[in-house]
């Protein structure tokens, strides 16, 4: 076994990767936040910079990387719970905040869950706008926008995604702050506290599209 895969084994080594893949992933959220808030202001622009991007023949490389990002993320997050469920299989006996420096929170217990739920999140966004109705905005440009209108105009589906960006808050809330500390960087509470600021403003912007398009609908 090599020196490499040793580390990569390791707890010490999961905990690196799984924050890596993590920050990664957190950066391509903020970009994808970015471009999806041109669909409340701007239609025109977030049509030209969907089309740029579906055309540009490196998409399906950053796609398949991206999915790379994710399987490791969620695998190296199994491997570090099965690890700590081994090494305590009868767990406590009572299951309590326990004060001072503990980082134990609704959002750090049910880490686990909330990124098994992007299982299905996630393959059902893309399927929907990628794979959705195409429509021409003219020049051969889709108009994705008149699509994502399209699409939130029904109380399910928003509803679906106000609970799944819910869960991507919770998720960032312990995640961002415990990446940060895997990677050594600092222990102090003001990063942790900035870490859940940031969680809260990327649900929220997230969360701010469907409710926005179904208030307003062919308004926009």
């Amino acid at each position: 076994m090599s020196a490499l895969q040793a580390f990569l084994t390791s707890t010490i080594g999961r905990k690196v990767l799984m924050a890596l893949t993590g920050l990664l992933l957190f950066l391509f959220l903020v970009t994808h936040l970015a471009a999806n808030l041109l669909i409340l202001v701007d239609p025109e622009a977030f049509n030209a910079y969907s089309h740029a991007l579906v055309s540009n023949p490196l998409i399906y490389i950053a796609e398949f990387g991206l999915l790379g990002l994710f399987v490791l993320h969620f695998v190296s997050g199994i491997a570090i719970y099965m690890a700590g469920r081994a090494a305590r299989p009868f767990g406590y006996k009572d299951d309590r905040w326990a004060g001072g420096t503990s980082h134990k929170s609704v959002a750090s217990s049910t880490m686990i869950l909330s990124g098994a739920f992007f299982l299905l999140f996630v393959p059902l966004h893309v399927w929907g706008f990628k794979f959705g109705a195409f429509y021409d905005a003219g020049g051969g440009v889709r108009d994705l926008h008149r699509l994502v209108v399209e699409e939130f105009q029904n109380p399910l589906l928003v509803g679906f995604y106000v609970v799944g960006m819910s869960i991507l808050g919770f998720h960032l809330w312990h995640g961002l702050g415990s990446a940060f500390e895997s990677l050594g960087v600092t222990h102090r509470r003001s990063l942790r506290r900035t870490g859940q600021l940031i969680a809260v403003v990327m649900a929220g912007g997230f969360t701010l599209i469907p409710v926005v398009v179904y208030l307003m609908g062919d308004r926009l």
